[in-house]
């Protein structure tokens, strides 16, 4: 329980700082939408990032948050008069998302790929050596 509402208050201070950031940007990110789960050996991060190139996409980890950012590009898109467009519901522009990770993880050993629109992040889990007990030694009285 605790953790939870650590890692709630963290995504809530994340979520102020980005609105903070986005106030005086001129050009508002989008929030990309994310699946996060986890199997016994990594947590794993996916996300339908359909129309993005490779090479505008941005993953950065640090101990406990990793961030991606990109940009979806539509060449057409510019071409279009406001006015002609009957609906608009996709989403074109910069896009960046941070999640705070549960738990330590092996950066040296993190993957990301992107098949067929959808980008997927495996960070394995860092390994913690089982507890080890402490003699307590005894202190001789002279």
């Amino acid at each position: 329980k605790e953790i939870d509402k650590f890692l709630k208050e963290k995504e809530e201070e994340i979520q102020e700082d980005e609105e903070k950031e986005d106030f005086w940007a001129i050009e508002k990110e989008g929030q990309l939408a994310v699946d996060v789960y986890q199997t016994d050996e990594a947590i794993v991060i996916k996300s339908a990032i359909a129309g993005v190139n490779q090479e505008d996409l941005d993953i950065a980890i640090s101990e406990d948050i990793i961030t991606i950012r990109g940009e979806r590009k539509d060449k057409e898109e510019e071409k279009i008069d406001e006015e002609n467009f009957f609906f608009r519901e996709c989403y074109w522009g910069k896009f960046s998302r941070s999640i705070i990770l549960p738990c330590k993880i092996d950066q040296s050993k993190a993957e990301a790929k992107l098949k067929n629109g959808v980008l997927t992040i495996i960070l394995p889990k860092l390994k913690h050596p089982d507890s080890v007990r402490l003699k307590i030694k005894e202190k001789n009285s002279s």
